[in-house]
């Protein structure tokens, strides 16, 4: 289901839904707000702040604040903020601790611990930004100069620990002083909590709201402890579910768990707007599973071909993006259904390219086709990155190498006032009935991949009016006129990630998006006109569903991509895949990267390439074998195939326990 992030319009009503939401100290007002916009609440606190036993953590990192071994601590909440302070001032004056803090960089993720500081006294460096994950603190401490080589950092926990937030502070080189303060336990009295995980399971909660990430925890926690995990998870996969935001989300995800919706701005009412906005809607598109499995099998695809469970999730191709480990390395091939094949150049004998994309029928068989054909580990819708412009308010037209000419090109920042808003389900509505009919016909064990472009690349063809070598004109509106760049480029991420999540509601597994021309870009524009945009684009996308995020001659960006977003980091061939993934940190999974030409020579020539990028991967999970960038249209058939049958031959392993 979606991931809705719509700005804050007014509400529909939840027109008499029960509504459940976790929550303690506002709870009251919670519950009255849903009353009011029509829903019937059962507020249950999940969860209780408990001091910890002992603070031997808090007091070691006073010591080693006072003796000038800390240059850097970032507090995380309001709530731990003054809870540090009152352990602290338990054994040291307050004034001392103010005046050391002074001293050093102090980094506060958002307006609650900004807000507990200024009540302190404390000057605060640097405050992190909306939507305050820690990938924001990452780019914040990275853009005010921050080097975290050889530094003690210090984090003030909140109820559990970021693991992925430290392990990215430690691949930067730094040392880090865990400071727990307190932690998440279930309320003591937990009847109101197991009457909301009964109305849940039983069905009668139809809007489940999580404002709190340790929430999640606590709610799966004690449906564990009743044998009703799977359960629950199945229940909230029918129920509309709501995140209050990124961390939230992402605690979701561990327990294979994709909320449908999140609010713009990551506030509690918020969250309870855009329930009562979106839900209705969501629950209607639940209620019809029989419509997307039934759609238009095309004739020869027997029974047993459609989706039945979600057989997809254990694939070889997602657990290599959640970097689990795998018998073998999954491979799949940009542009593998293309010019290589008699059955495309068959099609595009008598179609045009653009009909083709426009027709739900032709672009499943294509898909359905090169997956087969070629083996692979997963399919990728046919299409193209660019009849989205339609919609926003252009003309798309294809010379006869399928080369794109987008008219009339953006020349000025007035232009942009022609940009319309996108709904896919209207305007783009062939390409995801094509998703329907395509995931209809595939394995239900094979994951089908929907992609789109990333803004910047978006943003280009729309400048340039189609390609270019040096995109000089859409390098001429970032420096010229910045404040029009950041207009155009929300406008595309908003769209972009409407379109994305339109794509996983009709059928995709995961997801490409591809910043094919960033390259073009230095690491500074890079993150500074970049970055932003792309990581609002993902970070709309739900938290469950893999993100490639690939771009061609990004050798000297990998870091800031794998700050702005994705599970998965999309490497070309101008990289060596080793050192590519020792920058990235193997804490995420990596794709590619055979050179697209390699498969132009012969198969002992692949086989060798094969070999050497494999050893470069070396068997670590989270590796997916692809090209560099597309198949190349001259390349032998029998070649592709071969590749295939290298890559399962050269890589399979013993398979892997648990």
């Amino acid at each position: 289901m979606a991931n809705v992030r719509a700005p804050a319009t007014q509400s529909a009503g939840f027109d008499g839904l029960k509504v459940v939401a976790f929550e303690s100290r506002l709870g009251t007002e919670l519950a009255s707000l849903i009353t009011n916009l029509g829903g019937v609440p059962l507020v249950a606190p999940a969860l209780k702040e408990a001091p910890l036993e002992e603070n031997s953590a808090a007091l070691r990192f006073a010591e080693e604040l006072f003796a000038g071994r800390v240059p850097v601590v970032i507090f995380m909440t309001g709530v731990g903020t003054r809870a540090l302070t009152q352990i602290l001032a338990a054994r040291y004056p307050r004034e001392q601790f103010v005046a050391a803090l002074a001293q050093v960089t102090v980094v506060a993720r958002g307006p609650k611990p900004v807000k507990a500081l200024k009540e302190l006294g404390v000057p605060v460096t640097i405050t992190v930004p909306e939507p305050n994950t820690w990938r924001e603190i990452l780019v914040a401490l990275e853009r005010h100069g921050v080097e975290l080589e050889g530094m003690q950092v210090a984090v003030q926990e909140y109820g559990i620990p970021n693991q992925p937030f430290l392990s990215a502070l430690e691949e930067r080189g730094a040392t880090v002083l865990r400071v727990p303060v307190y932690r998440w336990t279930l309320p003591e009295d937990v009847g109101p909590l197991e009457a909301a995980l009964s109305e849940i399971l039983d069905g009668r909660a139809r809007v489940v709201l999580f404002t709190n990430a340790a929430q999640v925890e606590n709610l799966f926690g004690l449906a564990s402890g009743m044998g009703m995990k799977d359960r629950l998870r199945e229940s909230l996969s029918k129920a509309a579910v709501g995140s209050i935001g990124p961390t939230c989300t992402e605690v979701m995800a561990a327990f294979e768990l994709r909320p449908d919706f999140e609010p713009e701005i990551h506030k509690m009412g918020m969250l309870v707007h855009e329930a009562a906005r979106c839900a209705p809607e969501i629950l209607n598109l639940k209620s019809r599973p029989a419509e997307v499995e039934t759609i238009h099998v095309r004739e020869g695809v027997p029974a047993g071909a459609m989706p039945g469970k979600e057989l997809w999730f254990d694939s070889l191709l997602m657990r290599a993006c959640r970097l689990e480990p795998v018998e073998r390395t999954p491979i799949w091939l940009m542009r593998q259904a293309g010019r290589f094949m008699k059955e495309y150049r068959a099609l595009r004998e008598r179609v045009p390219f653009l009909d083709l994309c426009k027709n739900p029928d032709l672009a499943a068989e294509i898909t359905v086709t090169a997956a087969q054909k070629l083996g692979v580990d997963a399919a990728i819708i046919f299409a193209d990155l660019l009849p989205i412009v339609e919609p926003l308010g252009f003309e798309l037209s294809y010379g006869h190498t399928d080369g794109p000419v987008v008219r009339p090109a953006l020349v000025s920042p007035q232009d942009l006032a022609r940009l319309r808003e996108v709904e896919p389900k209207e305007s783009l509505a062939f390409h995801l009935e094509a998703i329907r009919r395509a995931r209809a016909a595939l394995s239900p064990k094979l994951p089908l991949l929907g992609f789109a472009a990333a803004p910047f690349t978006l943003a280009s063809y729309l400048i340039e009016g189609g390609g270019s070598k040096d995109f000089v004109r859409t390098k001429t509106w970032i420096f010229r006129d910045p404040g029009a760049w950041r207009a155009l480029a929300e406008h595309l991420a908003r769209n972009l990630a409407r379109l994305v999540n339109a794509q996983i509601v009709s059928g995709v597994q995961a997801v490409q998006v591809f910043d094919t021309w960033v390259g073009s870009l230095g690491p500074a524009e890079y993150r500074e006109f970049v970055e932003p945009h792309t990581r609002a684009m993902l970070s709309a996308i739900p938290a469950g569903v893999p993100i490639i995020h690939f771009g061609v001659g990004t050798g000297g960006l990998l870091e800031s991509m794998r700050d702005a977003g994705g599970t998965v980091i999309g490497l070309d061939w101008r990289v060596d895949l080793e050192e590519a993934w020792r920058r990235l940190g193997h804490r995420i999974a990596v794709q590619g990267n055979l050179d697209p030409a390699v498969l132009l020579a012969d198969q002992a020539t692949t086989r060798r390439h094969v070999e050497r990028i494999l050893a470069k991967a070396a068997g670590r999970p989270g590796h997916i074998f692809n090209l560099g960038h597309g198949v190349l249209p001259d390349t032998p058939f029998e070649n592709v195939v071969a590749l295939v049958e290298t890559v399962k031959e050269l890589s399979s392993r013993p398979k892997a326990n648990g």
